[in-house]
């Protein structure tokens, strides 16, 4: 997701691979906090409209993105995690916080323009989590021709008020590992 244009992606979309897993994290149970309200709530109220809005307000002209709203759709200890092949095939993943992306990212979308959306989503769901497989293409400008496509793993949870992001897995296609045709429909 967020995969972040040709100059960027060596930063966020496909960032310097961690040497070796990060220690596990304490489980923490917590509920988000009241700053967490920026998010509106039809922009929450489903997982169609979340995914929408994830897609939405990464996106735009260069220019600084509103890294609060941005923040408000992620449950408390949501991570990302982009994930790469390097030159030599070996495939990494790099675990990120929402802020550690805004804070990579936001050089980037400075200079240039940036504009995702999602081409074909699978959701699988029960009770209160989901799954959302969403394969989504990267622009600079609406209406010019990708400069990249990967598939979003998105994990959700909904805490019976509103959806919540809790991790965005994702991985770009590149030409030996294109998309396969099913995912695309």
């Amino acid at each position: 997701m967020l995969c972040l244009g040709v100059g960027c992606v060596a930063v966020a979309q496909n960032p310097a691979p961690q040497t070796s897993p990060a220690p596990a994290a304490k489980p923490q149970e917590s509920a988000p906090s009241a700053s967490a309200t920026t998010a509106r709530p039809g922009e929450v109220d489903s997982i169609d409209h979340i995914i929408a809005a994830m897609y939405e307000v990464i996106s735009g002209p260069a220019g600084p993105r509103d890294w609060d709203h941005f923040r408000s759709f992620f449950y408390p200890g949501a991570r990302m995690v982009p994930t790469r092949r390097d030159q030599k095939g070996a495939v990494t993943a790099r675990v990120s916080t929402p802020d550690e992306y805004a804070t990579r990212a936001q050089d980037f979308f400075s200079k240039e323009g940036f504009f995702e959306n999602s081409v074909s989503n699978r959701v699988e769901q029960w009770d209160h989590i989901a799954h959302v497989w969403s394969t989504y293409e990267s622009r600079h400008a609406k209406g010019e021709k990708p400069f990249a496509r990967g598939i979003n793993s998105f994990q959700l949870f909904n805490d019976g008020t509103r959806w919540w992001v809790l991790t965005i897995y994702w991985e770009s296609e590149d030409p030996s590992h294109p998309i396969p045709e099913k995912y695309l429909k």
